[in-house]
């Protein structure tokens, strides 16, 4: 993941360094070029100068293999406390509430 991070800061510095390339499956995305409605309303209120951009890499399919490109998501961030509340949010596996946990 790092070699990735590495070349998405140098292919579009822009985006600065605080950034989290989100997995297709993400639930924080409705699709690879949107956020969820839920995701959106968190960035808005948490962190609303994050942005949501595709970048192409390079990758390999596994170690040694012959690398090709490939579209990422990325998510910007200008703090990192505010990635980490991110990924905090909406990378892990989503609890139950204690209502639900009570049940």
């Amino acid at each position: 993941m790092i070699d990735i991070i590495k070349q998405i800061q140098a292919s579009n510095p822009g985006l600065g360094t605080t950034i989290i390339v989100l997995r297709a499956d993400s639930r924080a995305l409705a699709d690879p070029a949107t956020l969820t409605p839920e995701a959106k309303a968190w960035i808005d209120a948490n962190a609303p100068d994050a942005r949501l951009s595709q970048e192409t890499v390079l990758l390999a399919p596994y170690p040694g293999g012959m690398p090709t490109e490939r579209t990422v998501t990325v998510l910007a961030f200008s703090d990192a406390r505010h990635l980490a509340a991110f990924a905090t949010a909406w990378t892990g596996d989503p609890t139950l509430d204690d209502d639900e946990e009570a049940a």
